[in-house]
């Protein structure tokens, strides 16, 4: 399974521990939505895409394109 969200929080510089800090949840959530993403609840799912500015779907793997064409 594709990793983006992992890769994402890597390319901001953030470690597990920060990112959960800034969605308020522990080191063990990060992880677990690093290993299965589609574990994610919509609402932080959205925070995160919101975060690393992409799109839901590529964050789950459905997509490989990071924004969809059109939207800048």
């Amino acid at each position: 399974m594709v990793n983006n969200i992992e890769s994402e929080r890597r390319r901001l510089g953030l470690t597990q521990e920060e990112l959960g800090v800034k969605l308020g949840k522990g080191r063990s959530t990060i992880v677990r939505w690093e290993a299965d993403p589609f574990t994610i609840t919509g609402t932080y799912l959205v925070q995160l895409a919101q975060l690393f500015e992409c799109s839901t779907d590529y964050l789950l793997g459905l997509t490989a394109e990071r924004v969809p064409q059109g939207v800048a």
